[in-house]
């Protein structure tokens, strides 16, 4: 069991008025001799005490007056002190707290069909070992990189699970740099060891394409999302490897997200351009929510699905099968990635495994009726 933060404020202290009543004037000034962040040795320096006194105090050691405990812990509150994580972890100490990093969507993290279903999954597994998880969300610079994140840099967590193929790799190198134990979820560093959560992205998509070979299909258009995201590689290596042994040439379009709104885009590049003389009578999307968008994009120009459009998706989100018509997709089992990650962060915080684990796992189409099985 990790132990419980041990830096708070005591209430109810019995101090005589008039040391509790220091001017606020006072105060303004020791804060305003300071430009930089209070350190222990502040603390100490206006208590005339030692540096070890103040930590003890800081962190409920014994060997300290219950007098002088409270004059520390007023004063760290007075001076806007901030335990220094990094410090406490290399003392051993632990913060009880694990963080779940996405990248911000648009959407609360409650919304997302995909990585909320981790998330719960995360949370179950690690608050039998007591840890409660703090969901953290980030964004991006004008660089491109993710911004920094201060629970990582002042190691306020114990450990980090980034979810996401849209993390980018500078945030997870910056956690590992701190010496936080790291673990990524549809997502993998591709030169620096680390443990990491995927499923099977190859193999499924592969599997989807070939289901609509299956069906007679020639002409099946891939629609993925960024090529720095490993899924949207890894998925399009599967779409080509069925096609290229079919002896078929392949069709593909990349956009900037993998949303409903960037489906439509590329469904519309894709059917509702007149002068196209060979559109895909077939489309597999790299996500549902691309393949969603597909479909909407398909009747707007008057197609038929899966008559016309015959479209199959990956990940299996709750409207995928209270689509119109049900989507045929490729099931990702989130529940258990979510439960591999947390097991792989509980092992690197509790013990001294350095060999990074990557768990892969299967994948399963689930056939509904958009890409016209049903309608046969």
């Amino acid at each position: 069991m990790p132990e419980e933060p041990t830096v708070g404020l005591v209430l109810g202290s019995k101090e005589p008025r008039e040391r509790k009543a220091r001017s606020q004037s006072e105060v303004a000034k020791r804060r305003a001799k300071r430009t930089d962040k209070p350190r222990i040795k502040d603390i100490a320096e206006q208590l005339g005490v030692s540096v070890a006194t103040v930590s003890r105090a800081l962190n409920d050691k014994p060997g300290v007056a219950d007098d002088l405990r409270r004059r520390v812990i007023e004063m760290a509150a007075e001076l806007d002190f901030t335990p220094n994580m990094a410090a406490r972890s290399l003392n051993g100490a632990r913060t009880g707290a694990v963080a779940f990093v996405v990248h911000q969507h648009g959407i609360p993290v409650a919304n997302d069909q995909f990585y909320f279903v981790m998330l719960r999954a995360v949370e179950r597994a690690l608050s039998k070992h007591g840890y409660h998880v703090m969901i953290a969300t980030v964004g991006e610079r004008a660089d491109g990189r993710n911004e920094e994140l201060r629970l990582v840099s002042e190691r306020r967590v114990d450990g980090v699970i980034l979810a996401g193929p849209d993390i980018n790799s500078s945030l997870a190198l910056s956690a590992i740099q701190h010496g936080l134990p790291v673990v990524l979820v549809d997502n993998a560093l591709e030169r620096t060891p680390s443990d990491s959560v995927v499923c099977d992205n190859r193999d499924g998509a592969r599997a989807a394409v070939e289901h609509l070979l299956f069906h007679g299909h020639e002409r099946i258009a891939f629609v993925g999302g960024p090529t720095t995201w490993l899924s949207t590689r890894e998925r399009r290596a599967g779409y080509e490897d069925a096609m290229r042994e079919a002896g078929l040439e392949t069709m593909v379009i990349h956009e900037e997200a993998t949303t409903v709104t960037t489906g439509m885009a590329a469904g519309r590049k894709l059917v509702g351009v007149p002068h196209t003389l060979l559109p895909p009578s077939a489309v597999f999307a790299v996500n549902d929510a691309m393949a969603l968008g597909v479909m909407r994009a398909a009747r707007e120009a008057g197609c038929r699905v899966p008559g016309d459009l015959a479209v199959v998706g990956f990940d299996d989100i709750d409207m995928a099968e209270i689509s119109d018509p049900p989507l045929t997709t490729v099931r990702i089992a989130k529940e258990l990635m979510g439960e591999l990650a947390a097991r792989q962060l509980l092992e690197l915080i509790h013990t001294e495994r350095q060999l990074p684990v990557k768990s892969v796992v299967a994948t399963t189409l689930v056939v509904r009726m958009s890409c016209g099985c049903a309608a046969k």
